[in-house]
């Protein structure tokens, strides 16, 4: 995870266009990454995560002109906005009765071949499919701390819980309930 310059988030925060633009674009792989991991891939939604993705920067952007909290804990407040923006994107999927259709998008040029695509899809949905396994608080904390690299303090204010202990708690326990379901069902 990329750390914010703190002096760039004080010009967008002042309201400097290209210090917000900037701010935005550091911002794009962590958060898509997050919603991606959160919301997962179905074949017939693949623009989910990236929709998801920008609705929390947009989040970001309106709120950022009220920021006040330095560039320490500049990632939390951005996940946690994210946090209740992949919440609103399930409540979307779950309202959503449409029949999924299984063709593969079109690749522009110059990007890869369908097949490295193929995989890439295999591996979020096996990821996907483990990270559904856990409690959703497990789940949480080992997107979090795993994939983002938070500290346990800044896990435990995006979540909301107690202490930073209890974010180590979650996560040995998520960690230890994903090695026991690889182990019974390995990738062949």
């Amino acid at each position: 995870m990329t750390t914010v310059d703190g002096g760039l988030l004080a010009s967008a925060v002042a309201g400097d266009r290209a210090a917000t633009e900037e701010l935005l674009c550091v911002l794009r792989p962590g958060v898509l990454r997050y919603c991606r991991a959160r919301v997962g891939d179905r074949p017939h939604r693949d623009s989910d995560a990236e929709d998801c993705a920008q609705e929390v920067l947009l989040g970001v952007l309106r709120a950022l002109p009220g920021y006040r909290y330095g560039a320490g804990k500049f990632w939390s407040f951005v996940y946690g906005i994210a946090a209740h923006k992949v919440v609103d994107a399930h409540r979307r999927r779950d309202d959503d009765r449409s029949v999924p259709v299984a063709e593969f998008a079109r690749v522009p040029c110059g990007l890869r071949d369908p097949a490295h695509q193929v995989e890439d899809l295999e591996r979020r949905l096996r990821l996907h499919h483990l990270l559904g396994l856990l409690a959703p608080q497990q789940r949480d904390v080992v997107i979090l701390r795993v994939m983002f690299g938070l500290s346990a303090r800044d896990t435990a204010d995006v979540l909301g819980v107690a202490g930073a202990g209890s974010v180590r708690v979650s996560q040995h326990r998520g960690l230890a309930a994903l090695r026991r379901h690889i182990a019974a069902s390995p990738v062949p």
